[in-house]
């Protein structure tokens, strides 16, 4: 008899133990792990983006962690082709895939299938974002709504990011996200994914947040960011985006202190959670939402939702 295919899919907000929960869950279920955080994907950045460590990856077979440099550009879709292959390549050895990560569009590529969208205008791209900037994210909703209608049963007033992109889409293309969205599907059935989304309380999640900052320090992390800055990186790359590169960067020029460089690290990353948060609302409403404090639990949890 042919073994169950799934593929376990597992996300939640930064520094909401994830990565712990994913290894215990590869060892019950003879799995191994596809990464699914688009800034761990890089060589040189391993203490900043919180990337596996030596002695995770030795009980646990890691795979799409730190093969990119951050003077190359990665994209959603060089991601799919990958991770499409890894789960394939798991499934013939009789493993099961599990992926693990915090980067929403990862989960859509791979559950719903990749947008395929003509390349927009670099010019048109920068002039919206001025224009968003300029007005603020409410004006802007509501100019996108203007413009396209349709955009209103697919994005979120607060979502910034995916509605600047619905408008340079629907202004180059004369086409609607949602219309491009409607006629997208996934490679798989999805039946085989057993979706899982770690909803931890906001308090505690903060707590978690300020104890991962702390602990970077203490592993070097600004000795990383020097080595990064060495490397002279375009400006454009997304790299750079990586939170606290260049908050240390700050520090390291003298402009503010040590202290003051860890609580914006500290200040940016609750924001990065709270969209988190706001993705899984908006994009995730058909995932289990799973929490205990206690990684057992939670592991018990999460063993009788997927089974």
């Amino acid at each position: 008899m042919e073994r169950e295919k799934k593929v376990i899919l597992l996300a939640g907000p930064t520094a909401s133990g994830k990565s712990e929960l994913a290894i215990k869950l590869a060892q019950h279920f003879n799995g191994e792990i596809i990464n699914a955080d688009s800034m761990q994907i890089y060589k040189e950045i391993s203490i900043l983006t919180s990337k596996p460590s030596k002695k995770d990856t030795a009980i646990i077979k890691h795979h799409l962690y730190g093969f990119n440099s951050v003077k190359k550009k990665f994209s959603t879709g060089h991601w799919i082709q990958m991770a499409l292959k890894k789960i394939e390549e798991q499934w013939k050895n009789e493993k099961t895939p599990i992926v693990v990560g915090g980067t929403g569009l990862y989960f859509k590529a791979l559950t719903d299938g990749l947008v395929k969208i003509p390349e927009i205008s670099n010019n048109l791209r920068v002039e919206i974002r001025k224009l968003q900037n300029k007005i603020g994210q409410e004006n802007f909703f509501n100019k996108l709504i203007k413009l396209d209608p349709l955009a209103k049963s697919f994005v979120l007033p607060s979502d910034a990011q995916r509605s600047m992109r619905a408008y340079e889409v629907k202004k180059f293309t004369n086409k609607s996200l949602f219309e491009f969205t409607k006629e997208t599907k996934s490679n798989f059935n999805n039946s085989i994914f057993k979706k899982l989304f770690i909803n931890i309380p906001r308090e505690l999640l903060h707590k978690k947040i300020e104890k991962k900052v702390e602990k970077m320090f203490n592993d070097g992390v600004v000795d990383e960011v020097k080595k990064f800055y060495k490397m002279n990186v375009d400006a454009d790359l997304s790299s750079n985006k990586i939170i606290g590169i260049k908050e240390i960067k700050y520090y390291l020029q003298g402009k503010i202190t040590l202290i003051a460089a860890k609580e914006l690290i500290i200040q940016k990353t609750r924001q990065y959670a709270k969209r988190q948060f706001t993705w899984g609302r908006g994009h995730m409403k058909s995932w289990e939402m799973i929490y205990s404090p206690d990684i057992n639990d939670l592991f018990k949890e999460s063993v009788n939702k997927i089974s």
